[in-house]
């Protein structure tokens, strides 16, 4: 049987680590509800958006399951989508390639994680995030868990949520701009990736200031196409 984090800290081994509700339980006996968690998806990609979302959890209905998105199907990740916008309150926000490139992929990722906390349809008082960085501007007490989406419930849908919703966009890019494969790779440098900005060079949803992007002669030599709307910009 796994061993149980002390609080704040990570345990000794990978194996150690599971999502429970435990961080929450313990803000919440502190007198801080409702309390959120916040992940987001897309930060290493060389195209698309950076997603986030805000996920208040309904203590008397998690879904069965739960855990950081990486370690899930594709199928089972939709299903979870599912069941969280079911039973939780939840907030989506994404920041465009255009605003990446403009502010750095970090400042990005906790804009939109800010943005997703502003935006669910409960305040919460406390807020569980993902990672070492809290965003700036949070309206409420928080606390950053390294790996929290492995450890914490909250944190694990939010990831889900912010992973299922950024591949549905990624996927309608991919009807868009049908010569990169988005669907296949969600914009991230694979060969098939690589091969197709060499060929056909960045279209308007590459973010010019990543890796081989900023430099290549295709950054310089392509004329972009239009980016299509989304929902979700924030």
């Amino acid at each position: 049987m796994a061993r149980r984090p002390s609080s704040g800290s990570l345990p000794l081994f990978e194996e150690d680590i599971v999502p429970t509700f435990r961080f929450e339980e313990d803000m919440m006996r502190d007198g801080f509800m409702p309390v959120a968690g916040v992940d987001e998806a897309g930060r290493g990609p060389l195209a698309g958006p950076v997603v986030a979302s805000a996920v208040i959890l309904d203590p008397q209905r998690i879904p069965d399951g739960l855990n950081d998105s990486k370690q899930l199907t594709a199928a089972r990740r939709d299903e979870l989508y599912d069941a969280i916008l079911a039973t939780a309150d939840v907030a989506i926000s994404s920041l465009s390639p255009s605003s990446i490139d403009r502010v750095n992929i970090l400042r990005a990722s906790l804009e939109a994680m800010r943005r997703a906390v502003a935006s669910l349809p409960r305040t919460a008082r406390f807020v569980l995030v993902d990672g070492r960085d809290i965003p700036a501007g949070l309206s409420c007490h928080a606390k950053a868990l390294v790996k929290g989406d492995a450890r914490s419930f909250s944190i694990a849908a939010a990831s889900i949520v912010a992973k299922v919703t950024r591949d549905r966009m990624m996927t309608a890019a991919g009807v868009t701009y049908p010569q990169y494969g988005f669907e296949q790779h969600a914009g991230y440098g694979t060969k098939m990736h690589r091969a197709a900005i060499k060929a056909h060079g960045p279209c308007a949803i590459h973010r010019m200031t990543f890796g081989t992007l900023k430099t290549s002669d295709a950054a310089h030599d392509a004329r972009p196409l239009p980016i299509p709307p989304h929902k979700g910009e924030g």
